[in-house]
């Protein structure tokens, strides 16, 4: 192993580094508890270089002038991004989000004040339940965290197929196949997109379809198998609430070219998602859900959203700590309450009791 790959070596293995950045020779950053600072460490041109022979092109990622930005999970989990010069102006920049070994179940969420205690019985019931769900926020947010750890409660009997630009979720059931786009060549031949894997993955006799991140006309694709019959499947959108997502996945499904007026592709969504998970990451570095949110229909033409959970921000302590509470904000009780509560999935104690201060 070169030396930078070395120097690298020392910051992964540090457990309270979540995050490094390395731009190009001209500085490193570290993200730890939310915060990001610059080091003292400097790489060089070679060291960098010797860093993304290591990590990318060893793995069979090809990262040449002709594709000059890559996206890897590593062995431990964690995701790495490159992007070379000239595109990036200062030199080539390596950016890595290490995966959270101490993170094991929703419990570590709790004690992390991402959601309490009734929030995370309610998002158990929903993924028992088989409701179609996305997880949504920022780059950073946790959506994606969340999401592997309600993938425990997916059933051990189910087939689940991971659609991924990069495959990194990790999920724990026995019957799992994780699909990966792959770039085209040199050449622009052999391109396979997240809208291929996902019309592959139907004949493939999924139980539930997780696809981790949905950026463009592949959510009409998302949305068509959730309407299908493919009951349970999730994926993650950015967005910085629940609102802006569902603007966003309606932008997606028009950039496939589809011939359908804005009112139906309304009703096509309605009639498939069910909860909106939002998700995002404090000036403290706490990870939170801000809200649950059901797809409830239309009214007068837009789509409806019905808040179920919130964090209610009440202030900020001189030290930065967020202040707030987490509480059941429903209007009324959501349009699948009924049957979850003749599954016995949930109790009507989960939307009446009041959540503690946070």
């Amino acid at each position: 192993m070169g030396t930078g790959s070395e120097k690298l070596g020392k910051l992964l293995n540090n457990p309270q580094v979540t995050e490094i950045m390395i731009n190009g020779s001209l500085g490193t950053f570290i993200e730890i508890g939310g915060k990001k600072t610059k080091l003292d460490i400097v790489f060089s041109d070679k060291e960098v270089e010797d860093i993304v022979d290591t990590i990318f092109r060893k793995a069979g990622k090809n990262v040449s002038k002709l594709t000059p930005y890559a996206d890897i999970c590593m062995k431990d989990g964690s995701r790495a991004n490159v992007i070379t010069a000239p595109l990036a102006r200062f030199g080539t920049s390596v950016t890595i989000r290490k995966f959270h070994t101490a993170l094991k179940d929703l419990d570590h969420l709790i004690e992390q004040s991402t959601l309490s205690r009734k929030m995370a019985d309610f998002l158990i019931a929903c993924v028992k339940g088989r409701l179609n769900i996305i997880f949504s926020g920022g780059t950073g947010a946790g959506k994606t965290t969340t999401l592997e750890m309600l993938s425990h409660y997916i059933p051990d009997d189910e087939r689940v197929i991971t659609i991924e630009d990069t495959a990194e979720l990790k999920l724990h059931q026995d019957n799992i196949v994780s699909l990966e786009t792959r770039p085209p060549d040199d050449d622009g031949r052999g391109e396979i997109t997240l809208r291929d894997l996902i019309k592959n993955s139907l004949r493939m006799r999924p139980d539930r379809i997780i696809i981790g991140e949905v950026r463009g006309s592949e959510a009409l694709d998302m949305i068509q198998a959730m309407s299908t019959g493919h009951k349970g499947t999730m994926g993650v959108v950015h967005g910085s609430s629940p609102k802006e997502v569902a603007a966003r996945i309606e932008t997606m499904i028009l950039s496939s070219g589809i011939k359908l007026p804005l009112e139906d592709i309304r009703k096509m969504m309605v009639n498939s998602l069910d909860l909106i998970v939002q998700q995002e990451r404090f000036p403290d570095g706490v990870r939170r859900i801000t809200h649950i949110t059901e797809v409830r229909g239309t009214h007068n033409g837009e789509i409806e959203l019905h808040n179920l959970f919130a964090f209610l921000k009440h202030g900020t302590t001189p030290s930065g700590e967020v202040r707030g509470e987490y509480k059941s904000v429903i209007k009324t009780y959501p349009t699948f309450y009924s049957d979850f509560i003749k599954s016995n999935l949930i109790t009507e104690a989960v939307f009446k009791d009041k959540e503690g201060i946070i």
